[in-house]
C-alpha cells in the first residue's frame, strides 16, 4: 500500500520498527508491502531532520532495525531510487543541507555504534550498522540529473561531506569515506585525488590497512 501523510514519528516506526528476519529477506522485498511515497520536499524534509539528529529519532529502535531502516529509505538496491534529492521542486538549498546532513549522521550515529573494523577486508567482529556505513555512497540515490543546473554544487556539497567523514575518528567512517571517494574517482579526479591526498598527509600514522585503501581509492580501484 502507498503511504502518504505520514507525520515524522509515524514515518519512523514504518520505516524502523520492523522486525529482523534472521536468514530471511528483508520486509521490503516482500510482494505486498507497504511503502513511502511523500512528495520529494516532504521526503528530503524528514531525511533532513533524521540526519541531524539522530539519536533522539531513533531511541528504542535495535541497531539491526535502524540498518534495516536506513537501508530501506537510501539504498538503491533495495528500494530504488525515488529520486527525492535529485527533484527539482525540492529547492537547492534543502537539498544541499540533506547532503550535508550526512556528516552529522555519520558523527553521531556510525562513529560511536560502529566497530572499529574495516569491511572491504570482510573482517570479523562488525556490529549492525557497519555494513550501512560502508555502503553509504556507494548506494545513495542520485544528487542531480545531468541537465540539472544545481549539479556542480550538490556534488562539491558531496564531496566536501566525505571529507568531513574523514576527519572522524572511527576506522569505519573513514573507510566509508574512502569508499565514496573512490567510487567519485571517475567523474571528479583531481579533487578526490586532493581530498584523499590531504588526509593521507595529515594522518601519517594511521592505521597501514586504512593508508592503503586511501591509495585504492586515490586511483578509483574499489568495489
Amino acid at each position: 500500500m502507498r503511504l502518504q501523510n505520514l507525520t515524522f514519528d509515524n514515518w519512523l516506526e514504518h520505516a524502523f520498527g520492523r522486525e529482523v528476519r534472521f536468514q530471511q529477506a528483508p520486509w521490503y522485498f516482500d510482494a505486498a508491502h507497504d511503502w513511502w511515497d511523500p512528495p520529494p520536499i516532504e521526503a528530503v524534509a524528514y531525511l533532513t531532520r533524521l540526519f541531524e539528529d539522530p539519536e533522539p529519532a531513533l531511541q528504542g529502535f535495535a541497531d539491526s532495525q535502524i540498518a534495516q531502516g536506513l537501508t530501506y529509505l537510501v539504498n538503491t538496491n533495495a528500494g530504488g531510487d525515488n529520486r527525492w534529492l535529485c527533484s527539482t521542486d525540492v529547492p537547492v538549498e534543502d537539498r544541499v543541507r540533506c547532503v550535508t546532513s550526512v556528516a552529522a549522521l555519520f558523527a553521531k550515529l556510525f562513529e560511536p555504534r560502529c566497530a572499529p573494523t574495516l569491511s572491504h577486508l570482510s573482517e570479523a567482529d562488525t556490529k549492525a550498522l557497519n555494513c550501512v556505513c560502508y555502503m553509504w555512497w556507494d548506494a545513495f540515490p542520485s544528487l542531480a540529473l545531468p541537465d540539472d543546473p544545481d549539479l556542480p554544487t550538490l556534488h562539491d556539497c558531496a564531496l566536501h561531506t566525505m571529507e568531513r567523514i574523514l576527519q572522524l575518528k572511527s576506522i569505519a567512517c573513514q573507510e566509508s569515506a574512502l569508499h565514496g571517494l573512490g567510487h567519485w574517482h571517475r567523474d571528479y579526479s583531481e579533487k578526490v585525488t586532493q581530498i584523499i591526498d590531504r588526509f593521507c598527509e595529515a594522518h601519517s600514522s594511521a592505521d597501514p590497512r586504512l593508508s592503503a585503501y586511501a591509495q585504492l581509492a586515490r586511483c578509483g580501484c574499489v568495489l
